[in-house]
């Protein structure tokens, strides 16, 4: 429908004319899908007023167009330029989705057609990207799009080791993702065509995700292998003995050596975080555990304990440490 006669585009989108543009583009959205000859086939009145709506916002939606527009009126035509009118040609598009892309694209720039750049996440709306207001002149070149998009997934420590299935919501579109085991924070994975939608061509980029993995409150990092800290008594490091700990595949046991000092680490091979050569280590360190509080009988033979010892710890230390 060409921009020949003056029309109400406010009335015409149903919005109020201080509408700021977000309004706008809800009013548009709606009204869009309500008349679309796919949803109204045969309708040439449905056609009528989509192609009314869609002129409608492709002139509130330009900054300049709108000034003119609300300035001068019925007039607003001979100010500087008309609407330009929005012909379509529905048969090209396969779909509803391939169309508005194709439209937002004329319509708002770079902006349209994808993700948009938006931080944290992805989750699918009725319209990939978003409206950008400011629009491109008839015959002018629009700026290159970048088809491929980015966003970031958390995945548990958990997931993280044994690997896990994802389903995200792109765009209106239920992907399956396979986070393979072994995956750490800045482990990138890629999804070929499940990227930015290119207006008006079908062509898609890729989608990546950057993970994310959750810290744990006992496993760590250190390079390739897997550590934590494991509380051992008093007794179990003077004496020695086998105890029972825990691994990320499930319990297990360990021998400490008599006489072992708070600090050491034990290496249980191919125990720990999985890797593309095998299973790396796992190195689970010492640490002293204190009970919380002595009995009359333990502190009885820790005093009968120092009684009895007869060397002193710090001999060799202090004449090493004397300057």
């Amino acid at each position: 429908m060409a921009g020949s006669g003056y029309r109400d585009y406010f009335k015409v989108l149903g919005v109020d004319r201080g509408a700021d543009a977000d309004a706008i583009k809800r009013a548009f959205r709606k009204l869009a899908r309500q008349y679309h000859p796919d949803v109204n086939p045969g309708d040439k009145d449905a056609e009528a007023k989509f192609k009314e709506v869609s002129e409608a916002y492709e002139v509130l939606s330009d900054p300049e167009k709108r000034k003119r527009y609300e300035q001068f009126g019925q007039y607003w035509n001979q100010a500087g330029g008309g609407a330009g009118g929005v012909d379509v040609d529905f048969g090209r598009y396969g779909n509803f989705d391939d169309f508005i892309n194709d439209l937002l694209g004329r319509f708002g720039g770079p902006g349209a057609g994808g993700f948009g750049g938006a931080p944290g996440g992805f989750a699918g709306g009725g319209f990939p990207g978003g409206f950008a207001g400011g629009g491109f002149p008839r015959g002018a070149s629009r700026p290159p799009v970048n088809l491929d998009a980015e966003a970031t997934v958390k995945v548990s420590f958990a997931e993280a080791f044994r690997g896990a299935e994802r389903t995200l919501s792109v765009n209106d579109e239920r992907v399956q993702v396979r986070i393979p085991a072994g995956v750490k924070t800045g482990s990138r994975l890629r999804l070929k065509g499940k990227g930015n939608l290119q207006p008006g061509t079908g062509r898609r980029g890729d989608l990546y995700l950057n993970l994310e993995v959750q810290s744990h409150p006992v496993w760590r990092f250190e390079g390739d292998q897997l550590r934590a800290d494991l509380p051992v008594a008093l007794d179990e490091l003077a004496l020695g003995g086998t105890v029972t700990v825990m691994t990320p595949d499930g319990e297990a046991e360990v021998s400490i050596p008599a006489g072992t000092s708070p600090g050491r680490s034990l290496r249980l091979k191919g125990k720990g975080w999985p890797l593309k050569t095998g299973r790396g280590d796992l190195l689970l360190t010492l640490t002293l555990q204190w009970p919380p509080q002595w009995s009359e009988t333990q502190r009885s033979l820790l005093e009968r304990l120092r009684e009895e010892r007869g060397d002193d710890p710090r001999r060799d230390w202090l004449q090493t440490a004397r300057l």
